[in-house]
């Protein structure tokens, strides 16, 4: 049976997919394996059966005899030497096993669902693909079914495997740590295999389950890449092998601890979904086109069209210490420089004094607040702003009442000491009766106090994730994963307009299977100006500054002791979803003036700030260089931050990026508010760069550049461009 249907096609057994400047052609004839023959770049004209015979197999010899091409799950029986995307069996038989084509079913999309079975093992999978036709992003999933008469267990389950260009010979990763998340490390070309592995419970703050892929000439604006993303927000593993014979294969997938998966009979196991896609068009490309992707196809309707308001968040502010009369307080400070929502964080509940009591224990706390919220609740909104609470869900310290009633409701593996981490230990939401509380408990406060904003914080990673007796023991965090995008989902949908931010200890649950029901990241715990500069950075490479939470810090930062003016840190503000995270009290009268000024900037110019295309722009290493077009082309905004002392005497050149050629643009200096160069003259006086500025070709201004003024280090410029 094939069912196809325009963009997608099906001539002799050959599908092909395409749309967004993206190809993918699978040989999926009935009663064969399904293998791809290309996925890559849009290919003019391409014919399949060229493509597979410009690939032929060639015998050599000391090798197998015939062919052992790459299937899409590269299982065992086909002797491949890439290594198996899928590993099952039943009590140690029925492990080779050997999928072949049923049928082909159209979907929306568009894609195609190939039902592939083992008669033998009597093991199916069906693999989906889609793909996103205006941002070209490939998604792929597979389902495993068990239509034997015994249990299968399955032990590593791949998205898909696949196939990738010899000449993507050097990899980006993404590794990091709490507070300095999302640092790129390359790799350049190797032979044997790229593994990452991560066994922490949510996405991780040390690897994130994204990769690049490009040639040693590809740059952000020319030049072969791809890009591959694993939406999923547990454990993952991914990995790139480059084999003997010069072929090359990319793997993601859920990482499963021993035994977590067993299928009764008719029972099946999804994989998260694999995100990829390509371009000749350097790096730069390939995350714009996951930007557009996340934007149109991920992120919920509902918050699209409404522009992203600034934050302010109490923690870094209070901490632990609360009084209704300095929230108060705080709140009309925040409302007089122009915050928008206002986030009450950790310690409003329950014994919450400190990070040793109290988690679990979701009521307002009558010794702090006898008069419940309301009071602040009040003064938020009378001073225009919306109101936001901060959660942990899914943890509970040893010292709560929850704990002391349930103690059976932790995750655990019996027989083992549980690992000190935050003083707390993690809820089982795969329990019914947890995830029901645990949902009244928010539900209840949401509508009492008809919050607006769930900062949703997970502090700790999940180092034996056992079920108790519920599952004799076995481990639970894929069903744990999928009960916490239940409980937000159910939460969702009983308040429509309520939004939430993904936080886990800053940037540790960071990915497209959560803001599938989110609408913002907390991209660190780090507001240290000049970290964040690389840490939003990198995680640009996958995510777009709509939601990137980027908060204005104290003027000493909590966490590094590092000092930065405020026009520094407003600056690295900005390019994001931008928020405040300071006591404003603590703060200058001349510097709340400053930040105020900010603020107005980035409202008025957050449109194009989120809905513009995103470019890196290529720069030395004490600088960093970012920019927003507007996708008319019309407009763009541009932040040069210099980080560290040149090492020339004359100041760096700006090359500005994916402006029109041929157009004529006015540039400007708009932040900061003063002229900031340290000697004179500068350019900013000669181009009078400070109140109208000057006309430049946008050939000129990408291809000759323009020079900056000469700066201190941990200063930053933002220019506004707006055609002439």
């Amino acid at each position: 049976m094939v069912e196809t249907t325009q963009p997608v096609s099906m001539d002799e057994g050959v599908l092909t997919l395409s749309g967004g400047g993206v190809l993918v052609m699978v040989d999926a004839r009935q009663g064969e394996r399904p293998r791809i023959i290309y996925c890559g770049p849009e290919l003019a004209g391409a014919d399949p059966e060229q493509l597979k015979a410009l690939a032929a197999w060639q015998y050599v010899d000391g090798s197998a005899g015939q062919e052992r091409a790459l299937t899409l799950s590269n299982e065992l029986s086909t002797g491949t030497l890439a290594p198996a995307g899928l590993l099952a069996s039943r009590n140690g038989e029925d492990w080779a096993i050997d999928l072949r084509v049923e049928s082909v079913r159209s979907l929306e999309g568009p894609g195609v669902e190939i039902h592939c079975l083992d008669a033998r093992t009597e093991v199916g999978a069906n693999y989906t693909l889609l793909l996103d036709q205006s941002a070209g992003v490939l998604t792929s999933r597979t389902r495993i079914t068990n239509h034997g008469d015994k249990e299968l267990t399955v032990d590593w389950c791949a998205a898909l495997c696949l196939p990738l260009d010899f000449r993507l010979s050097e990899i980006m990763g993404f590794s990091g740590r709490w507070a300095g998340e999302f640092q790129r490390e390359e790799i350049g070309a190797f032979q044997g295999s790229y593994v990452r592995e991560n066994m922490a419970g949510r996405t991780s703050h040390e690897c994130f389950p994204g990769l690049i892929l490009k040639t040693p000439d590809t740059n952000e604006a020319h030049g072969l890449a791809c890009g591959f993303h694993l939406a999923w927000s547990g454990n993952h593993r991914l990995r790139v092998d480059r084999l003997p014979d010069g072929r090359c294969a990319l793997q993601m997938g859920e990482l499963l601890w021993p035994g977590e998966i067993r299928l009764a009979v008719g029972e099946s196991y999804g994989t998260p979904d694999l995100l990829a896609t390509w371009s000749n068009q350097g790096v730069g490309a390939v995350s714009r086109a996951f930007h557009a992707h996340l934007s149109g196809e991920v992120l919920d309707t509902r918050t699209a069209s409404k522009p992203r308001p600034v934050h302010f968040n109490t923690w870094e502010a209070v901490y632990f210490f609360h009084d209704q009369s300095t929230i108060i307080d705080l709140a009309k400070l925040a409302a007089s420089v122009g915050a928008e929502r206002f986030v009450l964080d950790d310690g409003w509940f329950g014994a919450r004094r400190n990070d040793k009591a109290g988690l679990g224990d979701w009521w307002v706390s009558p010794d702090v607040y006898p008069r419940g919220l309301h009071p602040i609740v009040n003064k938020v909104r009378e001073l225009g702003m919306e109101f936001g609470l901060w959660f942990e869900p899914e943890m509970v310290n040893p010292d709560s009442d929850l704990y002391r009633a349930h103690p059976d409701w932790v995750l655990d593996a019996p027989g083992v000491d549980t690992i000190a981490f935050r003083n707390q230990l993690t809820l089982n939401l795969s329990k019914p009766e947890v995830a029901d509380y645990l949902y009244e408990k928010i539900a209840a406060l949401v509508d009492e106090y008809k919050i607006d904003y769930i900062k949703w914080d997970m502090n700790r990673d999940c180092h034996h994730p056992g079920g108790g007796a519920q599952t004799g023991g076995r481990a639970v965090m894929h069903l744990q994963t999928l009960a916490v995008y239940r409980l937000i989902d159910r939460l969702r949908d009983a308040f429509p307009n309520l939004e939430i931010e993904s936080c886990s200890s800053g940037g540790g649950r960071a990915d497209y299977g959560i803001l599938r029901r989110t609408d913002r990241i907390w991209t660190s715990d780090n507001n240290d100006a000049r970290d964040r500069q690389q840490i939003q950075k990198g995680a640009s490479y996958f995510f777009p500054l709509r939601v990137l939470g980027s908060h204005v810090g104290p003027k000493k930062c909590h966490i590094t002791g590092r000092r930065f003016s405020m026009q520094f840190r407003v600056a690295s503000a900005i390019f994001g979803h931008m928020g405040l995270e300071l006591n404003l009290a603590h703060e200058s009268e001349t510097d709340r003036a400053v930040l105020a000024e900010g603020i107005a900037l980035y409202k008025k110019h957050r449109a194009l700030l989120h809905t513009g295309a995103f470019h890196r722009v290529p720069s030395a290493p004490h600088a960093n260089v970012v920019g927003v077009v507007s996708p008319s082309r019309a407009e763009a905004m541009f932040s040069y931050a210099l980080l560290e002392s040149r090492p020339r005497t004359a100041p760096d050149r700006l090359f500005f990026a994916g402006l029109d050629e041929a157009r004529q643009y006015r540039v400007r200096i708009v932040w900061p508010g003063v002229d900031p160069s340290i000697n004179q003259p500068s350019i900013v006086q000669s181009c009078d760069l400070m109140r109208k500025g000057t006309v430049f070709s946008g050939a000129a201004l990408m291809q000759f550049g323009m020079q900056t003024p000469p700066l201190h280090p941990d200063s930053a410029l933002i220019y506004h461009l707006e055609e002439a």
